[in-house]
């Protein structure tokens, strides 16, 4: 399609060279002044500027835009205004991670992309900020699955899609060796938060409403947003959140985070309270460290929100969900074979898989502990029809993938937050019969990006129904605070029903969907993955 250069007048400015980023020892570039900047000042409302963006077909982007500049393992800071126009015509750089990447990774990595159908400040339009998956510790929205154009355009709303720190670099909890450090195991988190306030003080200028403000994140995304609903600083941020395959029932411990924070030290061979060399070690060596074992779940280190009793002062949805997002509404999402996408159908975990063999290979993918032949056995007597296969699918998917959205269902039903909304992802991928519905099958839908790289929609008639179906109901509720799809009424969430949208062609509404598997799993409570 044609690209144009186009100019938004006084919109918020990345101010800043990606290039400009100093380090720890000389911010030598504009913030704000105060160095210990608070967040009880949260309301900075920092107008940044004007920039240049690109036509893309009927929308204007505007990639790359700074909003938050940090030191390593610091707060982030706003940035203020600087004169000129800036170009906002590519991605920044995306977060240092271990996933393999042909994209440009930085520690300056806080930039945020727009999509918008017209940059004028009384269109009023509602806004849509969409945080990646990847857990906390990998991905990013530069990812072409993601690009917000056609979502802005069929949607007639105002996409935002925001990078942050990750890892060690967002979550590495160094509170206990250090005041400098306070609140460190929840950098990332407030990155997200910072771009929220920049959205707030700056998204009038590109057409959007910033008292109409939905977040949504599938994955590691929906976790975040699960977790800000726990967060004091978040509240008044947003309005409305949609989590899709992303739950966080509860955060990391502070005793199991600064254990894994040993063991990073460790990896690095410096001593725990060598903080200076620590912030001192090139990013590349810090992300090779990544990679040792977790010492409490094994795998690679894993770091997300800590719950400190100060950033973070409870558990996001236990023992119930946090009061005060109870009048948030929230669409809650799930697909119906969400492990396929992690749990290859190719590779060696299927290979000569048998009812013998099934009880061993599902035991170490289950985050809820029952016995794995005792499982395998219910399974079988409730569906005697299916393969090893597809047990070996449903009970991964049943034991790991949903509780954690079933629980923050149920437990804003419980406490009466009746702006509830369910969905599961029904509809099989015609581009791999292997696949069925998988983990992020419903990005490509929800973004228009039907024919990007790593989509498995299709673009055949009924992808695009799917995609029409799921942008319409998206939109919708951020225009409304209610999901609709046109002809078909998309009833709450409760406990005497428990309904669900279920998207497929065509969609239907289903009452307590997984209701034996709701019981059976419910006898002994989810493990979330990090705590």
């Amino acid at each position: 399609m044609p690209i144009y250069r186009v100019e938004a007048m006084s919109v918020a400015d990345p101010s800043l060279s990606r290039r400009s980023f100093l380090g720890a020892t000389s911010l030598s570039i504009a913030m704000v002044a105060d160095p210990a900047f608070a967040w009880a000042s949260r309301s900075f409302n920092v107008k940044a500027g004007r920039f240049s963006g690109v036509k893309e077909g009927p929308v204007t982007a505007y990639k790359g835009i700074r909003y938050g500049l940090a030191e390593r393992f610091g707060r982030a800071k706003p940035v203020t205004r600087h004169k000129g126009v800036i170009k906002a015509e590519e991605f920044g750089p995306i977060a240092p991670q271990l996933a393999n990447s042909d994209m440009v990774m930085d520690e300056d990595c806080l930039f945020l992309n727009i999509w918008t159908p017209d940059s004028d400040a009384r269109a009023k339009r509602p806004v849509m900020v969409y945080f990646h998956g990847g857990a906390y510790n990998n991905g990013t929205v530069s990812d072409p699955l993601t690009h917000g154009g056609r979502l802005a355009e069929l949607g007639d709303v105002v996409v935002v899609t925001v990078n942050q720190r990750l890892n060690a670099f967002g979550y590495l909890y160094l509170d206990p060796l250090s005041p400098r450090y306070s609140g460190s195991g929840n950098n990332g988190q407030f990155d997200l938060l910072l771009a929220l306030q920049w959205v707030r003080a700056n998204i009038a200028d590109f057409g959007g409403d910033a008292d109409c403000v939905t977040v949504f994140g599938q994955s590691g995304g929906g976790a975040k947003i699960a977790t800000m609903m726990a967060m004091p600083a978040a509240s008044g941020l947003f309005h409305r959140a949609i989590t899709m395959s992303g739950q966080q029932v509860t955060a990391s411990g502070a005793g199991n985070a600064l254990q894994r924070t040993y063991a990073f030290f460790e990896a690095l061979k410096i001593a725990p309270d060598n903080l200076n060399g620590l912030r001192d070690l090139p990013w590349q060596t810090l992300v090779e460290a990544l990679a040792t074992r977790d010492p409490i779940i094994g795998g690679s280190l894993y770091f997300g929100p800590v719950m400190d009793l100060d950033e973070l002062p409870r558990h996001p949805f236990w023992p119930d969900a946090a009061p005060q997002s109870l009048s948030i509404p929230m669409v809650l999402g799930n697909t119906l074979d969400e492990t396929r996408a992690f749990l290859n159908p190719r590779g060696p975990i299927l290979q000569d898989i048998s009812f013998d063999n099934l009880a061993r290979r599902i035991a170490p993918n289950i985050r809820i502990d029952l016995p794995a032949p005792k499982v395998v056995d219910a399974y079988r007597n409730q569906y005697p029809e299916r393969t090893p296969e597809q047990l070996f699918y449903a009970i991964t998917t049943d034991g790991r993938s949903w509780p954690g959205q079933l629980i923050e269902a149920e437990a804003r039903a419980r406490a009466g937050a009746s702006e509830t909304w369910v969905y599961r992802l029904d509809r099989p991928s015609p581009v791999d019969a292997l696949r069925r519905a998988a983990h992020t099958d419903d990005l490509p839908y929800v973004f228009g990006t039907l024919d990007a790289p790593g989509s498995y929609s299709g673009t055949d008639s009924s992808a695009m129904a799917v995609r029409d179906y799921m942008i319409g109901a998206f939109s919708t509720f951020a225009r409304t605070g209610e999901p609709k799809l046109s002809g078909l009424d998309w009833p709450r969430y409760d406990l005497a029903k428990r309904q669900s949208m279920l998207i497929d062609i065509p969609p239907s509404v289903a009452s307590d969907a997984r209701g034996w598997e709701r019981r059976f799993w419910g006898v002994a409570p989810y493990i979330q993955p990090g705590i």
